[in-house]
Formats: C-alpha cells, sequence, structure tokens
C-alpha cells in the first residue's frame, strides 16, 4: 500500500481507514489537482469531502493546505491525513451525524 502511494508522490502521515477508501481518497486528490486550472486548496478540499460524503454517507469534513494544526474526533475507520508532493497536506475525516427532533 505505502509503495504504491508513494509512486503518486503521496505519504500517509497518519491513517485510521481501510486500504480501499485511503486509495480513492488519494485517487480522488491527485485527480482533482491535477484538472484544476487555477489550484486552490478550498476547491480540493470541497470536491473531497463531497466526493466521500456521497460515496460514504455524511458527514466528511477536508482541511486542505501547506501549513494546518488540527486536533479532531473521528469516527472509527474515518481518518486520512496525507501529503501530495511533499508540501500540500490533506486530513480528511468522518464524525458521525445525529437527527435533530
Amino acid at each position: 500500500m505505502v509503495g504504491i502511494l508513494a509512486n503518486c508522490g503521496v505519504k500517509i502521515v497518519s491513517v485510521d481507514m481501510p486500504p480501499f477508501m485511503q486509495i480513492h481518497a488519494v485517487d480522488c486528490a491527485r485527480k482533482t489537482h491535477d484538472s484544476l486550472e487555477k489550484f486552490t486548496s478550498k476547491a480540493l478540499a470541497l470536491t473531497l469531502k463531497k466526493e466521500f460524503d456521497g460515496v460514504y454517507g455524511p458527514a466528511w469534513h477536508c482541511i486542505v493546505g501547506t501549513s494546518f494544526g488540527s486536533f479532531v474526533t473521528h469516527s472509527v475507520g474515518g481518518f486520512l491525513y496525507f501529503s501530495m508532493d511533499q508540501k500540500l497536506y490533506v486530513l480528511l475525516f468522518k464524525t458521525s451525524v445525529q437527527r435533530a427532533d
């Protein structure tokens, strides 16, 4: 797994997510990054959030940037923190949601 991701310039920093979801996240991030005419962290974060909300259900959160701090609570199996090209960091995590009465 790590070797596959390293070949596309990705380094997993911290993870609590099944391998197939990790690959999905990295593929989506790479394709989005490479396809944007003018890259913005916000556009990449929005794309990843929408993709994971649509495929794996709500409520996914995504933070993208070159420098940020975080401390989050995530649902089991729903956390991935990785870097792309040694300069861009992506934090993707899921939280549980409850319907308000």
